[in-house]
């Protein structure tokens, strides 16, 4: 089902969207509004079995800090910096798939020079924060893109809304402008924790460990 299609995150990183790719897009989930700029989610669910390793090996990436529950003030140049490190990370790495740069179909990582589409959102994520952005600011999120096909995303949580910085695109965009289906993505109080953007797939209990695929 949906967290089959999702388990290996990068299977259309490279995908270039098109206008007759746009055209076929799967529609935004019923669970979510399309007119509200704010992505609603709708409990816990179980992280990618990647994101769970990538933790495991640079725990530092995934430390809890300090609890920011403010959302990023959408004026003083804050979405020309989204834009900004959206573009220049699209342009200094190199699209590779796992299997190319680590020899394995999904792991995790933030890349030096190669990367996918997890990669992108983890360096872009990095880079923000090194500017000052809080880390429940800046979300890992897991969607189904224009194909129908998992993909990785970083969500910036603006007081203007949801924006996605997204390897495939350049331009900044609000979540519901991508025409992607929001499946799961971090929890702004607790990185290690992922929260789901469908009921029908949320846990009663918070998960730290494990990806097992539902029926």
């Amino acid at each position: 089902m949906i967290y089959l299609r999702v388990a290996a995150v990068a299977a259309a990183c490279f995908m270039l969207a098109s206008p007759s790719s746009a055209a076929n897009s799967p529609q935004i989930d019923n669970f979510q509004n399309p007119a509200s700029p704010y992505l609603r989610v709708h409990g816990v669910t179980q992280p990618p079995h990647g994101f769970v390793d990538f933790c495991a090996r640079t725990s530092t990436e995934c430390a809890d800090g300090v609890i920011d529950e403010l959302r990023r003030p959408g004026t003083g140049g804050h979405l020309a910096e989204l834009d900004r490190i959206n573009r220049q990370i699209n342009a200094e790495i190199e699209p590779a798939t796992d299997l190319e740069v680590y020899g394995v179909k999904e792991y995790w990582a933030v890349p030096t020079k190669r990367g996918d589409c997890e990669d992108y959102a983890l360096l872009k994520r990095k880079r923000l924060m090194q500017l000052g952005w809080p880390a429940g600011a800046l979300l890992m999120t897991v969607v189904l893109d224009e194909k129908g096909e998992g993909h990785a995303v970083l969500t910036a949580r603006t007081a203007d809304g949801d924006f996605v910085l997204d390897n495939k695109i350049d331009d900044l965009k609000l979540w519901h402008k991508t025409g992607y289906r929001f499946i799961m993505r971090q929890s702004y109080l607790n990185p290690r924790v992922w929260m789901s953007l469908d009921p029908r797939q949320a846990a009663p209990s918070s998960p730290v460990a494990g990806f097992k695929p539902t029926r």
